[in-house]
């Protein structure tokens, strides 16, 4: 009996000091990695790099991806976080799949090219792209992630390009391209959409936002430029994917194609009570407010002042201005490390 005892206050022992080990010398983790296709960088693969990653890591971790084409479908999980994604650029550093619900057994939600779960996420000059083309629900980007940050990235799709998920996550895209067909901008979370290029490519709904109840934000679009394809002639702001949802166009440019109406009840005037649906000095012949929905409301000067990136995420009281600025991060320099 003395022995077991003796043996398991080691191994509780040897455990212990592991532990102490680990968080006592945050050095002899990696933070730094570079994928590259022609086999340069540390990794081929993003997603082998993403799973090389410690866990809650120590310190933040930056991703560098040179120029290239990859096709594999990626997912950072809910521990991985504190993750910069740095691309070469823009233009030609592209993840890219072609899944779609109704391909074997993927469905809407996994359907994405992209899923990014771990909270403080940053990806910049990168195109998420689902290849799958106009075959249904098929997402470029699932985010979950709280406090993620996409700067100057592409998403490129068609129905259901970005799902800004996460009942009480928080999301900012700033100088980012989208595009797509229905319902492209979906989701519950509260996310920002700060001076973005937004393609319709179709007669359709740009948004569909399902706004948790009780949530004072949904998706909130500032000084952007919307644009339409040559044969489209009747677009909607946005539809309720649930009855709560809330979407907002301040300062944006809109094209004759925006419908006089502007919005939907997605054939539920049930819906018409509960959404919140509002505008402010948005400009483009689609910005004419005579016809629209009564259920839509243009913001008072006052009012609009609210809508900044400042007061809508600020929400979580902290002592740190840093964190409370988490939007604001600086731009990341891309720096390739080739293999050694």
């Amino acid at each position: 009996m003395l022995i077991r005892i003796t043996f398991i206050m080691l191994l509780l022992m040897q455990f212990t000091g592991l532990s102490v080990a680990q968080t006592a010398d945050p050095q002899k983790y990696k933070y730094i990695f570079t994928v590259a296709k022609d086999g340069s960088g540390d990794y081929t693969y993003i997603q082998d790099a993403i799973d090389a990653m410690r866990v809650y890591p120590l310190a933040p971790i930056t991703l560098y991806i040179k120029n290239g084409i990859y096709n594999e479908k990626i997912e950072l999980p809910e521990s991985n976080t504190d993750v910069t994604f740095v691309g070469e650029s823009v233009e030609k550093t592209i993840i890219a799949f072609n899944d779609y619900s109704g391909r074997g057994r993927i469905n809407t939600f996994t359907s994405y090219t992209v899923k990014i779960s771990g909270n403080r996420f940053t990806a910049e000059n990168i195109s998420f792209v689902n290849s799958a083309g106009p075959v249904g629900q098929a997402l470029a980007l699932y985010v979950d992630a709280d406090k993620a940050v996409f700067r100057n990235c592409r998403f490129i799709g068609n129905q259901d390009t970005i799902f800004a998920a996460g009942e009480n996550s928080r999301q900012y895209f700033v100088d980012c391209y989208i595009e797509g067909t229905t319902d492209f901008i979906f989701g519950p979370s509260t996310a920002v959409f700060d001076k973005c290029i937004i393609r319709c490519k179709s007669n359709s709904y740009i948004t569909a936002a399902n706004t948790t109840k009780g949530n004072t934000f949904g998706f909130v679009f500032l000084h952007c430029r919307v644009t339409a394809d040559s044969a489209v002639s009747e677009l909607y702001l946005g539809r309720p994917w649930r009855a709560w949802a809330k979407t907002a166009f301040l300062y944006c440019e809109l094209p004759s194609q925006i419908s006089a109406s502007g919005w939907h009840n997605w054939n539920d005037p049930g819906n018409e009570k509960t959404t919140s649906y509002v505008e402010y000095k948005n400009t483009g012949a689609g910005s004419t407010t005579s016809g629209r929905v009564k259920w839509v409301k243009q913001l008072t000067d006052k009012e609009a002042s609210f809508y900044t990136p400042a007061h809508i995420f600020g929400k979580t009281i902290v002592a740190d201005n840093q964190e409370r600025d988490w939007y604001l991060k600086p731009v990341t320099i891309f720096t390739w490390t080739k293999k050694k």
